[in-house]
């Protein structure tokens, strides 16, 4: 199975200004665990993910003055959607992170979880069997 396959075409982008409050309200609104942080400044794409706004809040940190800027990670491993979900997996695991933005041409396509990779290959759920009387 391809990453084209598992991943949410669902991809929330938001600017490096926006406050780690506007950015955790967007990403619950869209039920997504990351986002994808466009700075057109310097062209470049971010990922800010549910846990770096976790980090942040338990630090003490004001999430209505910090922006995406500061917590946004820049050094970005990006997938294909030809990639294999062993491939993704891979990069996961070798990197710590559980996200990765999907990148066909020049942009986002889409972003593949840990979560959506597990969905693939978890069985198919099975209704619980009625028992009878």
């Amino acid at each position: 199975m391809l990453v084209r396959d598992a991943m949410s075409t669902v991809v929330l982008t938001i600017g490096p200004a926006h406050t780690l409050r506007q950015a955790a309200r967007l990403m619950s609104a869209r039920r997504v665990g990351a986002a994808v942080v466009h700075d057109p400044d310097t062209c470049g794409l971010g990922i800010l993910t549910e846990r770096d706004i976790l980090d942040a809040i338990g630090s003490g940190q004001d999430p209505d003055r910090e922006t995406a800027a500061t917590h946004t990670t820049t050094d970005v491993v990006f997938a294909a959607p030809g990639w294999t979900l062993e491939e993704a997996a891979e990069a996961m695991t070798h990197g710590g992170f559980r996200h990765l933005i999907v990148l066909d041409g020049d942009g986002p396509v889409g972003v593949v979880s840990v979560r959506d990779i597990i969905r693939c290959w978890a069985p198919a759920r099975r209704r619980p069997v009625e028992l009878a009387l």
